[in-house]
């Protein structure tokens, strides 16, 4: 493998990176505090093409490779997870599987508003009884003429208070001997209708506290029937993929607050002086820094290396859930490290790294916990059990 990044990787990085420390990181603490991310940065990553991610030009979208899209990710996840947060929703989960699974009008329709940053989108999945298990669901879609009608509730909606648009995984009628998972259907649903209900998650949550969080109660919503993805009892088959998507995008996020995590502890540890020396002279706070930096060019590897397979055109999802459960688990220790070193000001937020240690406990969670990523690559390591086929 080359890791020499192209001139067009090189500039995506560069505008990510710039736009990332000079408009996010200045109110990154503002906006942690308020529980609110100013529509205006959505605004200006739609400018610079960074919601296009790697949609097609025809469709309004940017072409970029995944490796590019993987640096943007890290650039926002150093500077604030909840930015980062909503773009992986926006560009990754719902634009990238619209463009994979729906139809030429759907793409035409619906994509260039997305990359316009005109629609904002959301991933509608987990529910109060289905968060890893996703075949639980228990949202329905009755089939009338002319479409369906949709019952049920969506719970940790990212972006669902300002979205336009959501892929909801609903339930048709069972059918018979069928698995669980051989009933879903995946939807396009506008979320500009009178009988969808959204509020706002109750609570303040422990991290990403400029997210949009929601839960979204349908009752009796009409969606068209020209408004599925990839045909009925095919949506398992989307929301499996969709996470696929969205698991780079957490790992490459997890890598960038790492970085951000390493960077803090080296400054803090060469300034701040106790003992008559600099607190990185001791040799247990040099052996935590080592640690540090030696799982974060570990966890870079693995996330460059899933985004590599995937622009090769070569089964990653192995590679991927490697990455995730890698790159979360190794910022997670590298956050906590990262407020022990800092000593009582690292617990207080001023200075960032308590918000590190927060909002890292989301990425162990989101797009599969890492629990669930264990059983992923176990599953792909041991292969199908003959025995019982």
């Amino acid at each position: 493998m080359d890791f020499t990044f192209s001139p067009q990787q090189q500039q995506w990085q560069r505008i990510a990176r710039e736009f990332a420390q000079t408009r996010v990181c200045p109110i990154a603490r503002e906006m942690d505090e308020s529980g609110k991310m100013p529509h205006s940065l959505v605004s200006e990553m739609a400018t610079l093409g960074l919601l296009g991610a790697t949609i097609g030009k025809a469709y309004g979208g940017s072409e970029m490779d995944h490796l590019s899209l993987a640096l943007i990710y890290e650039e926002l996840g150093r500077a604030c997870s909840s930015v980062r947060g909503f773009m992986t929703v926006h560009s990754s989960l719902v634009m990238q599987c619209i463009n994979y699974w729906g139809s030429e009008d759907q793409k035409k329709k619906l994509l260039p508003l997305l990359a316009r940053g005109e629609t904002i989108g959301c991933y509608a999945l987990t529910e109060p009884e289905a968060g890893s298990d996703a075949a639980a669901i228990q949202t329905t879609a009755q089939k009338i003429e002319g479409g369906y009608l949709l019952n049920g509730e969506k719970i940790w909606i990212t972006n669902g208070n300002i979205a336009g648009l959501a892929i909801v995984f609903a339930k048709l009628d069972p059918i018979k001997d069928a698995k669980p998972h051989n009933n879903i259907t995946a939807f396009l649903v506008p979320l500009d209708q009178p009988d969808i209900d959204r509020r706002a998650m109750r609570g303040q949550e422990l991290g990403h506290r400029a997210s949009d969080h929601a839960n979204i109660t349908f009752k009796n919503c009409f969606v068209s029937e020209d408004m599925i993805l990839d045909g009925e009892g095919m949506g398992f088959k989307v929301a499996m993929s969709a996470l696929e998507h969205g698991r780079l995008g957490v790992a490459a996020g997890a890598l960038g607050v790492h970085q951000a995590c390493f960077d803090a502890s080296v400054d803090y540890t060469r300034k701040r002086r106790q003992f008559g020396q600099r607190i990185g002279d001791f040799e247990m706070v040099q052996s935590t820094i080592a640690e540090m930096k030696a799982s974060l060019d570990a966890s870079r590897l693995l996330v460059y290396r899933a985004a590599w397979l995937k622009d090769q055109g070569q089964p990653s999802k192995l590679e991927t859930s490697i990455a995730k459960y890698y790159a979360t688990e190794a910022a997670a220790k590298a956050a906590s490290e990262a407020v022990l070193l800092h000593g009582n000001r690292g617990y207080s937020n001023e200075y960032p790294v308590e918000r590190y240690y927060r909002d890292i406990k989301g990425l162990q969670i989101y797009e599969g916990t890492s629990h669930i990523q264990q059983i992923v690559i176990a599953r792909e390591v041991l292969g199908k059990d003959e025995a019982k086929s």
